[in-house]
């Protein structure tokens, strides 16, 4: 029997899930599929500078699950990048967070944007 699923914690999706060549149309040859959770190791990892070991934490996987999640996502970024691809970001196995601290730490965007906006003169 296989293992049951282990959904990959995600703090927030994406503003933007579409990335690339602006005159290339989006057909099977042209575009990169990356999912949401590969989205949020690059985030984790390469932006918010976490650790594997923390982005595992975060993201409530092992820490090898998250350093294979990494190695596929950079190879689709350098695919888009070099071959000029669309690079779609969308799917995965994920579950959003509640965005209210339960297990999310210092990388959750969801804390800090909704953190942000309320305190924030645009009425939002």
């Amino acid at each position: 029997m296989p293992r049951p699923m282990k959904w990959r914690r995600v703090c927030c999706l994406p503003e933007r899930n579409r990335f690339g060549p602006l005159d290339t149309s989006l057909d099977e040859k042209n575009y990169i599929k990356m999912t949401v959770d590969e989205y949020e190791t690059i985030r984790l990892i390469d932006l918010e500078g976490f650790t594997q070991e923390e982005c595992a934490k975060q993201m409530n996987v092992a820490r090898t699950t998250v350093q294979g999640i990494y190695v596929e996502a950079r190879k689709k970024l350098a695919e888009s990048l070099v071959n000029g691809k669309v690079l779609l970001i969308e799917g995965g196995e994920y579950r959003l967070c509640d965005g209210l601290g339960n297990g999310c730490g210092r990388g959750c965007r969801r804390h800090r944007n909704s953190w942000r906006f309320a305190g924030s003169d645009r009425g939002d």
